[in-house]
């Protein structure tokens, strides 16, 4: 039994790094190009790291939502089936 919730955590995990890599990547990737365009122009507004990023952070999850959310449904799914097993 404790090498089962130690499965599953470490698919838990697994799945959360997954799913929240692009999101965070790309996040990270504008925030570096702002950081360039600011540091040549020698402007210096926070809010200009902020609304690309948010934008940009919205536009992927909308794009990737359905892939995402599927991904999630076959983990619980999976997680559900395998109840009985571990049921004594």
């Amino acid at each position: 039994m404790e090498a089962y919730i130690i499965s599953i955590s470490r698919q838990t995990l697994y799945l959360t790094l997954i799913l929240t890599a692009a999101p965070v990547g790309a996040a990270l990737i504008v925030g570096l190009l702002i950081s360039l365009l600011q540091a040549t122009t020698q402007v210096q507004e926070q809010t200009l790291t902020f609304v690309p990023k948010l934008v940009i952070v919205f536009v992927l999850i909308s794009v990737l939502g359905p892939w995402s959310f599927y991904q999630v449904v076959a983990f619980m799914h999976n997680l559900f089936d395998s109840i009985p097993l571990y049921i004594k």
